[in-house]
């Protein structure tokens, strides 16, 4: 947002490149992983290539959570006012994130223990990313780091969704449950730009 704001040259484009990286990384590795699947029974290398997208968006899940981490680590930097109000945005944006997130290991094969332990886990990368905050000497450096990590992330996300997600959602026949994806889908853009006019 601070590059777009500032109407720095060239930053839309490097925020597009981060996107598009993101996307391809993810994509690159998904097809490493299950090229190098030694399993030569083809169901059990099927359900173990399913776990994959499980492990990417584990992988996702960390850089998130460690962004989130440097955020509030910086707000609480400038001021604690900030920082309570950074915190809440985050919490309210994780609450629905994480319910995705569970669904998306359970959908790979994860059962619901470990699901869990995974996510715990991944939440854990927050604290690393509040402590890091605080080992930066200004928000300066962390906002320059940020303007590129972020944007690769959301690249992350945005190719579990497209390749493993969507194509999920397509295989819907029935009109009734087809309706209640579309709805959720619509129901969560809604919510996520409520957010940001917070």
């Amino acid at each position: 947002q601070h590059m777009i704001d500032s109407g720095e040259e060239g930053g839309l484009g490097r925020i597009g490149i981060a996107v598009l990286t993101g996307i391809l990384n993810f994509l690159v590795l998904e097809k490493v992983l299950e090229m190098s699947n030694p399993e030569t029974n083809e169901e059990a290398r099927e359900k173990e290539n399913k776990k994959i997208v499980g492990y990417l968006n584990l992988f996702a899940n960390c850089t998130d959570n460690l962004l989130h981490g440097l955020a509030v680590g910086t707000s609480f930097l400038s001021s604690f006012r900030l920082g309570v109000t950074t915190t809440a945005a985050i919490l309210l944006h994780e609450i629905p994130h994480e319910f995705g997130d569970f669904a998306i290991l359970l959908k790979s094969g994860f059962d619901r223990w470990e699901a869990a332990k995974a996510q715990i886990s991944t939440a854990l990368v927050g604290l690393l990313g509040a402590l890091l905050a605080l080992a930066f000497e200004s928000s300066n450096d962390l906002e320059t780091l940020l303007m590129y990590i972020l944007p690769f992330t959301a690249g992350g996300f945005l190719n579990i969704a497209l390749v493993s997600v969507v194509p999920e959602l397509m295989e819907e026949k029935r009109p009734g449950p087809a309706l209640g994806q579309f709805l959720c889908v619509i129901g969560g853009i809604v919510a996520m730009s409520l957010l940001t006019m917070i």
